[in-house]
């Protein structure tokens, strides 16, 4: 089972500032690391975009 933390270093987000949001709840950065994701599991990423 890979956790969130893998999934973000999978997708090599590197220090970007994210929002992770699993299976409708939106986790803490704390929690990366905790939540393992399982076969089903909806995870949505959003970072910031910064311009004029």
């Amino acid at each position: 089972m890979k956790s969130v933390d893998d999934l973000l270093i999978h997708l090599k987000t590197g220090e970007r500032m994210l929002i992770v949001e699993w299976n409708k709840q939106i986790l803490k950065k704390a929690e990366h690391k905790d939540i393992k994701l399982n076969a089903g599991d909806r995870v949505e990423i959003v970072h910031f975009v910064g311009g004029g």
